[in-house]
């Protein structure tokens, strides 16, 4: 199976399909009935992990690949004091490259991202279909409206712990193939949603199960994988950290076009000219450092306002968060009833104070 692209790190988390699974009365009839429908089929193809590795006609690869799931699992429940769910007991194949497919947008000259509100998850900035086509549908609506656009392919979401009676989420042919240090960080991520989860507030919930998978999969990688894990884990994270400081330099650079005087379509020069000069520069990486790596090419060739916009929601309070990771002990039990505590606080008040902790974090010794 393939090794995983930019889509699998900010991917994973992907929370939009549950409004429609939750509870009805939210969107239109066709995208409730697609989601009810396609996470019932999802759950229906899975079979216990233990059947799996008990069937002969099960390729070694594969069952060699379950096997370690269970390890990182295990780890995550035993070390990372992670929620013990039915979540990544079972396993299936969807036939399919995604669990789901997310459509992300923006207004041509903005980086605020379109927001859907549905029950139970409150409201989330994209929105995720089964079936690709019915995603590409739904984007061209969007397109037309004139709005920047993205339509990727999500390898896992999280149900938050509470479709548990359906057997929780099941470990899919999406993800199961990553290389171990990025299984790792998915299965880490995943679990972290359901540790806490604040309605309407996307970046709190990314940011801190982004932060929850960078310090879990260091232990794993210190205490349990080969040195051949480490230096490939290694080769990957390192491409992913240009990948962005680079997108989040440009972001700015975005925003401030944006945000400067000037006609709109001075801006729109603007905005091509920065989309143009961060493709050049991706050039050189993977000419350079990267040597030839092409596995964000395709991120590049499609990028736009949407692009960088969801970015932010994965990344904008993770430093906040490791702070205060090391505030509490490096005690994952006592930071996320830090987390938790933080979840009840006024949304101005829960940012506030991860801002303050990456202040802190970067003012100079004295």
């Amino acid at each position: 199976m393939g090794k995983p692209g930019l889509w699998a790190a900010i991917g994973a988390g992907a929370l939009a399909v549950l409004g429609a699974l939750l509870l009805a009365g939210c969107g239109t009839v066709g995208y409730l009935v697609q989601s009810v429908h396609g996470h019932l089929s999802l759950v229906q193809q899975a079979r216990p992990v233990e059947q799996w590795l008990a069937d002969a006609n099960t390729p070694q690869h594969l069952r060699e690949r379950l096997a370690l799931s269970q390890r990182i699992r295990r780890f995550a429940v035993d070390e990372l004091a992670l929620p013990d769910t039915r979540s990544y007991r079972s396993y299936a194949d969807l036939g399919r490259p995604a669990a789901v497919w997310n459509v992300v947008a923006v207004p041509e000259l903005s980086l605020t991202l379109q927001t859907w509100c549905f029950p139970v998850v409150g409201c989330v900035g994209y929105r995720g279909y089964y079936d690709r086509k019915e995603a590409e549908a739904f984007a061209q609506t969007l397109r037309a409206q004139g709005m920047d656009v993205r339509v990727y392919g999500v390898p896992a979401y999280s149900t938050l712990g509470r479709l548990e009676w359906l057997g929780g989420d099941p470990l899919l042919n999406t993800f199961i193939g990553y290389p171990e240090g990025e299984l790792a960080r998915l299965i880490f991520h995943e679990l972290a949603h359901h540790v806490v989860y604040v309605r309407d507030d996307t970046s709190f919930n990314e940011s801190f199960a982004t932060a929850v998978e960078r310090l879990g999969v260091q232990r794993w990688l210190q205490h349990h994988a080969s040195a051949a894990a480490k230096e490939e884990y290694e080769r990957f994270d390192a491409r992913r950290r240009d990948f962005l400081a680079l997108t989040l330099r440009y972001r700015e650079r975005l925003a401030a076009v944006y945000a400067g005087p000037g006609r709109e379509e001075d801006k729109r020069r603007g905005k091509a000219e920065v989309l143009a000069a961060m493709r050049a520069e991706h050039a050189q990486l993977k000419a350079g450092p990267w040597e030839g790596f092409a596995g964000y090419d395709r991120w590049f060739e499609e990028a736009n306002g949407a692009s960088l916009a969801v970015l932010a929601a994965y990344t904008e309070w993770v430093p906040g968060f490791e702070r205060l990771f090391e505030a509490q002990g490096r005690s994952f039990a006592r930071f996320y009833e830090a987390v938790r505590e933080l979840a009840q606080q006024p949304r101005d008040e829960r940012r506030r104070v991860l801002m303050s902790s990456m202040i802190s974090d970067q003012e100079p010794a004295r």
